[in-house]
């Protein structure tokens, strides 16, 4: 294959790429420079304004739900739970909504969860290069005396969409199983506790 052939199926295949036929699909792998990186955001005051403005959110979503800042939205359903973080415009860098994706991830593997899936997705449409990274985990599964399966609040996914290399929205949301062989999933709010601690 000569040099132009090449070039003209790699833009063929971006041109047909989609979300579920992405053009780059692997595993999210972080290197010891962004880990180090990381560790240092952790220590700092972008950091802490997030969570807290995070923490803020949810307890005006459960008083005073009318006032919610426009940039989130609250999930609740019978069996999904969770919120959404739209980033407008140059709100948010791409570094400092990577840190809270995977800041999100490591509070939930604290509460006794284990990654499935850690993987990034990109693809091209008529809008923008998309590329959407996530993180699957499930709970450290355990049965009651009655034989039924602790689900804890059930599987969780983490997903951060970046359009053009921008931050779009984060999305966070635990889903759980409604069925005999499950006990019903922990409070979602024990769950925002344990991550915005």
């Amino acid at each position: 294959m000569n040099v132009w052939d090449f070039f003209k199926n790699l833009f063929q295949e971006a041109e047909e790429s989609s979300l579920y036929k992405p053009l780059i699909h692997e595993s999210i792998v972080r290197d010891e420079q962004e880990k180090q990186a990381y560790a240092e955001w952790k220590k700092s005051l972008e950091h802490r304004r997030s969570i807290d403005w995070l923490n803020h959110q949810f307890v005006t979503w459960q008083s005073l739900p009318n006032e919610l800042d426009d940039a989130i939205l609250f999930l609740n359903t019978p069996s999904s739970k969770g919120f959404a973080i739209h980033f407008k415009e140059s709100d948010i860098d791409y570094r400092h909504a990577t840190y809270l994706f995977d800041f999100l991830k490591e509070k939930v593997l604290s509460l006794n969860y284990r990654t499935q899936v850690s993987d990034t997705r990109t693809w091209s449409d008529k809008k923008a290069v998309q590329t959407l990274d996530r993180h699957y985990l499930k709970p450290r599964t355990s049965k009651t005396a009655d034989g039924k399966i602790r689900q804890l609040f059930g599987n969780i996914t983490i997903e951060l969409l970046h359009r053009d290399n921008t931050p779009f929205n984060l999305k966070f949301r635990a889903t759980a199983y409604h069925d005999r062989l499950y006990q019903p999933a922990d409070d979602f709010e024990f769950l925002m506790d344990g991550i915005l601690q």
